[in-house]
């Protein structure tokens, strides 16, 4: 007889649709393919041809499902009708939404656009919302990267014209030894997990430098848990070692940096410490082969690193005599370091050993000529096979931009950036910082900004200062506080807004900005800003619209909201004028398109701004004829000009002859080109132009043809930084623009040309004895935002949060599991559960970011773990420092930018009797879409 098998559909079909999107989970803007049935969506997975992911797809990707689907979703548009906080709203048609934010926003438009406050958070439109803010007319516009990374981008742009993650990536197919500093889980995951797996495969190397064994860091061949804080001390110990012992790449030094330039060494000269220049501006080596002056760039001119120039009777030296000068001081020798980086010497040497060897011993070479901006034609292409990533958790401090800056000075020693095996930069980066605009406040009641609001500062002319010398910004971004805050400071707009410091605004208007919670530091203080009321009873923060797409706990502040939608319900626009998805061998962008569109009565963000640049007569939003300019944000994408022939989008322009890449007209199909095309554009480099970027004329010329550059940008790495000399000559009483008395000190200390190390301020401002414990937030790899923690998948990842102590101090305090401790800062504390980790320094605590909720907010029960169990350390840090007796409340802030600083946070731990609850315990907030359901489940019907 034979065997009867049962009939098992073992490939039941999925879906009866593909659309191919791009995830917004995380920032790392992976592709995906969203499968449809019956017009919903039933999968999410990863797309095999997308350049960023390759079809890899994390947990949180494959979770938007359950994004798009969650009971915290805003339905329509509200206005409040209760107090602040309370929560009350009533639905209002979008048209009436319109019509009150028009009625609020014209007449400040018409006589203070100044008085309007216009900032975004985590979204990746900020070329498109900076745009809208410029025609409004406000100088106050900005994202949130500084409270996020500002250190990081601006170090790395002044230094050498690019940062790491989206303005470079590793030579993941060269490297040897990659050392990470600082990175956590969330930024770029998918991208990093792969290339540390293609090294792995390889048997390069990886060295973790981070307080905190996780992640990236659990799965390096070496960890180093450094002392929170103290990376650039590190850093220059590293420094110190390599040119004590020689080994630094000369060639690409004088070739590629302005080591051999020249500086002005006369201390009774106005331009003391400044770089000396020919008649054309050009700075000036001394050529090897004459002996003589000559600009850096002229044609067979090979600069000299070690010759120096007497005129009158001064030396004036170069760069690189001042480096070796001040990092061979015995002061950063590994013994001098050892203890307050909390690594051995030995392991320092050990380190400086291994990255010089690989560096220089392993070096490697491509057949592949290329012709330099000097003429000059390289048979091969030689590489420093040794890469460095780094992120928040070394910028997040007061002294984060110098540490950024040393890193970045130990790659270029190396001679490890734009060559083979190194760091490279992704279009459309590399660019100088004289490619760069320079901030713009100049404010005409009913005109335009005069430029656009962020840039890079040259020197104190270019601050954004009113005529008499005050903060023309409401977070004070530009001044003597912080002149190099080129992504402005969110942080402290709510703040200074409530103090009319500078000046009282009329409305602030937020998008995708949890300031009432965890974007914020001093939580509990910026809920009363938001709340307070002057001796009228008027609100002191008199209007706010916010928008976003869920109830978050921000949403009960507002006085209207703007309901956005899910990104699988929108138009976006990932673009080379803002945060592109490129990688180092080629220029790349994509788009969001509404796969689904929306069950309830809500609109994408940006569309909203399209209508209500029109309604208020916004230059760039309306025809000649009054009539509004763009349809939509769709309608915007595809139709904006930056300038001629340059667009949002790269790909499928209008060309001549036919449909064209980079430079082109406005072509009516272009979205639908993508889509065909999986939601993307990719142009690759030639081969020529793959490396050596910044000096190569074949990528400079493939720049000006795709658009990138109108014309050839060639420059030379900075070092020495002359931008932050010009701010200490200003505070030593040079120039027309004077700091006040008061900064002249710290100017003249933390904006030093060449990269140095200070203790992080909180720990000049607290009593370190009492306060000795270093406290940090880290993201999860399971969640990028605060979106993450209400996710219904995601949640069972991290449903709360414990804070993770170190085995010295949980044996020290006599702590067990179960336990609970109360920690304290200068500021407040916090009632919270503990865990054990050995893995992490012993001096340092930390828990995951973002994970406690507001009881009421996010549709989430009013026992969920979130609001029970889950805590944010935000309660302890405050936007001030505390107290120093010189009768200032000084910004917990990096003095050149301004960045946040709530990686300093200070505290000190006791045990006690485990609360009901985590504390402090906030009373809830009442959600307009109230709570979901306790069972939550979507089925696709067959």
């Amino acid at each position: 007889m034979s065997h009867q098998q049962p009939k098992i559909d073992t490939s039941p079909e999925v879906s009866d649709e593909v659309r191919k999107t791009t995830c917004y989970m995380c920032a790392c803007r992976c592709g995906i393919n969203v499968h449809m049935k019956n017009g919903k969506v039933a999968y999410i997975e990863g797309n095999r041809d997308h350049p960023v992911n390759r079809g890899v797809l994390c947990a949180k990707g494959s979770a938007g499902i359950m994004q798009h689907n969650a009971p915290s979703r805003l339905r329509a548009p509200l206005k409040r009708v209760g107090p602040r906080g309370s929560g009350e709203f009533e639905e209002i048609s979008w048209d009436e939404a319109l019509q009150i934010a028009t009625g609020w926003l014209a007449p400040i438009r018409a006589d203070h656009p100044e008085k309007l406050a216009f900032f975004t958070g985590r979204d990746q439109s900020q070329s498109f919302t900076s745009y809208w803010a410029q025609n409004f007319g406000t100088p106050n516009y900005a994202a949130h990267g500084g409270f996020c990374s500002v250190n990081m981008a601006a170090a790395g742009i002044y230094t050498m014209g690019g940062a790491f993650w989206e303005f470079g990536q590793p030579d993941w197919d060269h490297t040897k030894l990659f050392m990470i500093f600082g990175v956590a889980e969330d930024h770029d995951s998918n991208p990093i997990k792969m290339g540390i797996g293609k090294l792995k495969e390889r048997g390069a190397k990886v060295i973790g430098v981070n307080p905190i064994r996780s992640g990236y860091n659990a799965v390096a061949d070496e960890w180093v848990g450094i002392t929170p804080g103290t990376d650039g001390l590190f850093i220059l110990s590293l420094v110190h070692e390599l040119l004590k012992s020689g080994r630094i790449d000369l060639d690409y030094l004088a070739r590629y940096t302005n080591a051999p330039v020249l500086v002005n060494m006369d201390p009774t000269s106005s331009e003391h410490g400044l770089l000396m220049r020919d008649a054309d501006g050009k700075t000036l080596v001394i050529d090897r082969n004459t002996g003589q002056l000559a600009p850096f760039d002229q044609p067979g001119v090979r600069p000299d690193l070690a010759a120096s120039h007497r005129h009158a009777g001064v030396t004036h030296k170069p760069v690189m005599h001042l480096i070796a000068e001040r990092y061979l001081d015995p002061q950063y020798a590994p013994e001098a370091v050892a203890d307050q980086c909390g690594i051995s010497a030995d392991k320092i040497r050990a380190i400086a050993t291994e990255l010089a060897r690989v560096a220089f011993d392993e070096e490697i070479v491509l057949d592949q000529e290329w012709t330099d901006f000097r003429g000059e034609t390289h048979k091969v292409m030689k590489g420093r096979p040794v890469a460095f990533h780094a992120m928040r958790g070394i910028s997040a401090h007061s002294n984060g931009f110098q540490t950024c800056r040393a890193l970045h000075m130990l790659q270029i020693l190396l001679g490890s950036v734009e060559v083979p095996g190194g760091f490279r930069f992704k279009p459309p980066y590399p660019k100088p910082v004289s490619a760069h605009p320079k901030p713009h406040c100049k404010v005409t009641p009913g005109k335009p900004l005069d430029g656009p609001h962020l840039g890079f500062v040259q020197g104190p002319d270019d601050l954004a200062l009113d005529e008499e010398g005050n903060p023309a910004r409401i977070d004070k971004a530009f001044t003597w506080d912080n002149p190099m805050s080129a992504h402005g400071l969110m942080h402290m707009v709510i703040s200074n807004a409530h103090a009319g410091d500078p000046y009282k605004i009329d409305t602030l208007f937020m998008y995708m900005a949890n300031m009432a919670w965890n974007s914020s530091m001093n939580t509990r203080g910026v809920i009363d800003m938001l709340t307070d009321t002057d001796e009228n009873g008027d609100y002191v923060i008199p209007r706010i619209i916010y928008s976003d797409a869920y109830s978050s706990e921000m949403v009960a502040y507002a006085d209207l909201i703007l309901p956005d939608t899910t990104y699988l319900e929108r138009h976006d626009c990932i673009s080379l004028l803002d945060r592109p998805i490129c990688e180092a061998d080629a220029a790349a962008d994509a788009i969001r398109w509404p796969v689904i569109e929306p069950d309830r009565d809500v609109r994408g963000f940006q569309s909203v701004l399209c209508e209500l640049g029109a309604r208020l007569n916004l230059p760039g939003f309306v025809n000649a004829d009054g009539s509004q300019k763009y349809a939509d944000y769709a309608d915007y994408i595809t139709n904006h000009e930056r300038k001629p022939g340059i667009g949002p989008l790269a790909g499928w322009r209008t060309g001549e002859n036919g449909l064209t890449h980079g430079r082109g007209g406005p072509n009516a199909e272009q979205l639908d080109h993508y889509i065909e095309n999986g939601g993307f554009f990719v142009e690759h480099l030639p081969d020529a132009a793959r490396y050596y970027k910044p000096w190569n004329t074949a990528y400079q010329d493939w720049a000006v043809n795709l658009g990138i550059f109108d014309s050839p940008q060639h420059y030379i790495f900075d070092l020495y930084v002359e931008p932050l000399r010009r701010f200490q000559l200003a505070a030593e009483g040079h120039g027309d623009r004077q700091p006040p008395d008061h900064l002249r000190d710290r100017i003249r200390e933390t904006l030093d040309p060449l990269p140095i190390w200070y203790p992080p301020f909180e720990d000049s401002g607290t009593d370190t004895d009492e306060f000795s414990i270093h406290a940090l937030t880290q993201r999860p790899m399971a969640m990028y935002h605060s979106w993450g923690s209400q996710n219904a998948w995601l949640r069972q990842i991290h449903g709360h949060n414990p804070l993770y102590l170190p085995t010295k101090l949980w044996d020290a305090k006599g702590f067990a599991e179960g336990d609970w401790a109360r920690v304290t800062s200068a500021h407040g504390d916090i009632t919270v559960p503990v865990a054990h980790m050995a893995a992490l320094n012993e001096n340092t605590v930390w828990t995951w970011n973002a994970i406690g909720k507001r009881k009421g907010a996010w549709a989430l029960d009013k026992d969920a773990p979130e609001a029970t169990k889950g805590f944010l350390l935000n309660h302890l840090i405050h936007e001030l420092l505390p107290p120093k007796g010189d009768g200032l409340r000084w910004a917990n802030s990096d003095p050149v930018t301004g960045q946040a600083a709530w990686f300093d946070l200070r505290v000190k731990i006791e045990k006690v009797t485990p609360p009901d609850e985590a504390q402090p315990d906030f009373a809830p907030i009442k959600s307009p879409v109230g709570e979901g359901p306790d069972h939550l489940e979507w089925k696709v019907s067959e």
